[in-house]
């Protein structure tokens, strides 16, 4: 919708004025007015209004077309090989919470004396210090498996909130040809933007916009300040009977995949199904391979068998039924519960990680418990987890001198305090982010109107 919205404001161009349009329509045979796709931004009723409104607010979508990079394709692959050579700490260092990369004084000596044999665009230090930073990041920022999947030669992106393959979408600014020469992939043509728009600045365009979601209790101030949307909540159909477990932190991803296979064997002994949620593709197949070793019988979805999702999900209830899955899981269905299994206490669902918002985890908790259904949640996390780097680093070592009992899980006090400290930091680090990038937006629409163009 939003890219039609996007190829409706190219059509018009810069003469969009109501007169001249219906002008046109009198004594032109093809009129503009009648090759649009739109009929206007009216009324608009959004599904998992959060997960639109406000996880997808951050990244702007690009209406772009292929342009010629016959030039450039050889850059690419000199970049990811120059990138390669560079020293992690002495030439660069990580942001993870920023996605970044940043070189030091010493990385930009060494890319001066690694580009200087090719010449060319590597002769300009800016140019040069950017190809670099996008080639570092590729390397070292983006990992098959869980920020893209590579399928028939091709790299596809992951989309990081639902698990599901966005085959159609690509990186911009060379960053999607990096990764393609870093995966041996054939370079495709970098995309030429032509017009641009943010989830928040065109759902701001509507007349009346209204959603429905079960998790926007938290970013309802947002809600309100971005669209002046105001939450109001609506009780269950049923009486809720979901059951939350006690959180388990563990110091290190090893303890952490020993405590799930164990959890997993009992419930399985005991008759119920199983629905484990993890971040990454990657994740889910090193899961399956463990579960495999241990013997238990599984069925695994992710992005690779995305065309299986609703086979999957209808059987994720019958008894005894292991079912390892990335965020897709079937959201926003019932996973029905076959006969017996209500006695036995109902689905549980097994979160592997804890996401950069409590919603996103709340969705997962969500899979078990439906419609007055019994059902139970827990969480089994470690410190080695991404939403840790950062900030329990370097106390990593402390810790386990505290507590050296190998195996066990940290004393609830302090896990939960780890856990809720690293998740609100993320949660207000992304929240900065779409401030800044609605910022951004309504100052790109105050240059725009002074010169009379349109994005």
């Amino acid at each position: 919708m939003v890219f039609d919205y996007l190829k409706d404001r190219l059509m018009l161009g810069r003469d969009e004025r109501h007169v001249h349009l219906q002008l046109e329509r009198l004594h032109a045979e093809h009129a503009r007015t009648s090759r649009l796709l739109l009929r206007g931004l009216c009324f608009v009723i959004v599904d998992e209004a959060d997960s639109v409104l406000v996880d997808e607010a951050r990244t702007p979508l690009i209406i772009s077309n292929i342009g010629d990079s016959s030039q450039e394709q050889q850059v690419y692959a000199e970049a990811v090989a120059m990138a390669r050579q560079m020293d992690t700490g002495a030439d660069f260092s990580i942001r993870p919470r920023e996605h970044d990369v940043e070189l030091t004084e010493n990385g930009r000596r060494h890319a001066t004396e690694l580009a200087e044999p090719y010449g060319g665009v590597w002769m300009g230090p800016r140019r040069r210090e950017e190809l670099m930073r996008r080639a570092l990041s590729a390397l070292y920022l983006y990992q098959r498996d869980k920020q893209y999947i590579v399928r028939g030669g091709k790299v596809q992106i992951v989309d990081e909130y639902t698990g599901r393959v966005m085959a159609d979408r690509s990186w911009e600014r060379g960053l999607h040809q990096m990764i393609e020469a870093k995966e041996g992939c054939a370079i495709t043509g970098q995309q030429e933007t032509l017009a641009r728009i943010s989830y928040q600045r065109f759902f701001r365009r509507y007349l009346r916009v209204a959603g429905m979601t079960g998790t926007a209790r938290e970013v309802a101030r947002e809600l309100w300040a971005v669209y002046r949307l105001p939450v109001v909540t609506i009780p269950t159909n049923r009486p809720v009977q979901r059951r939350q477990l006690p959180e388990q932190v563990y110091l290190t991803a090893a303890e952490k995949w020993t405590a799930i296979v164990d959890a997993v064997r009992r419930l399985h002994a005991e008759g119920r199904p199983v629905l484990v949620g993890t971040s990454s593709v990657s994740a889910s197949e090193h899961l399956s391979e463990l579960l495999t070793a241990d013997g238990l019988r599984h069925q695994v979805l992710n992005a690779r068998q995305d065309q299986e999702e609703a086979e999957v999900i209808a059987k994720a209830g019958e008894h005894g039924r292991i079912t390892v899955a990335t965020n897709m899981a079937g959201r926003g269905t019932d996973i029905r519960l076959a006969p017996g299994v209500v006695e036995l206490g109902g689905l549980h669902v097994l979160a592997t990680e804890r996401h950069d918002a409590r919603r996103i985890d709340r969705q997962l908790f969500g899979r078990c418990g439906r419609q007055g259904d019994p059902g139970s949640f827990q969480v089994v996390v470690s410190l080695e987890d991404e939403i840790f780097h950062g900030f329990f680093k370097k106390h990593g070592l402390r810790l386990r001198r505290l507590f050296p009992h190998s195996g066990r899980p940290l004393p609830h006090w302090l896990g939960g305090r780890l856990v809720n400290f690293a998740q609100r930091s993320a949660e207000r680090h992304h929240a900065r982010i779409r401030r800044e990038l609605l910022r951004a937006d309504d100052q790109l629409s105050d240059l725009l109107a002074f010169t009379g163009r349109s994005e």
